[in-house]
């Protein structure tokens, strides 16, 4: 691609964007960013963009992102099983039986948070 023509649309790099402003000590959902970018059953594919973002820089927090419940479900793409709650923890954030425990209080809503 030269470099004249326009950039293309990328969801992932949107999805990175907003992560990447979630604050230390908070943690989202899937489902939030997905809802935020205006295509709330795209869920998954947040998933999929965090999945991808090991190598992404700038870096992207991707352990901050959690399943409605607060359940660390993306664990397993982070080298060693705990990776992902040893970061969370280092933060503040307490986990427990891999779910964040108080998830309603730590819980950053982009939609609130984030100017549209």
């Amino acid at each position: 691609m030269s470099s004249s023509q326009p950039k293309q649309y990328s969801f992932f790099t949107d999805v990175y964007d907003v992560v990447r402003q979630i604050p230390k000590g908070r943690a989202t959902s899937y489902g939030a960013i997905a809802k935020y970018l205006g295509t709330k059953m795209s869920a998954r594919m947040v998933g999929w963009a965090m999945n991808g973002a090991i190598n992404i820089k700038p870096k992207v927090p991707a352990h901050r992102v959690v399943n409605r419940n607060g359940m660390l479900t993306g664990k397993v793409h982070f080298g060693t099983p705990t990776k992902m709650q040893e970061l969370l923890e280092k933060e503040g954030i307490k986990v427990e039986k891999e779910t964040i425990v108080n998830f309603d209080k730590i819980f950053w809503d982009p939609a609130k948070e984030l100017a549209i």
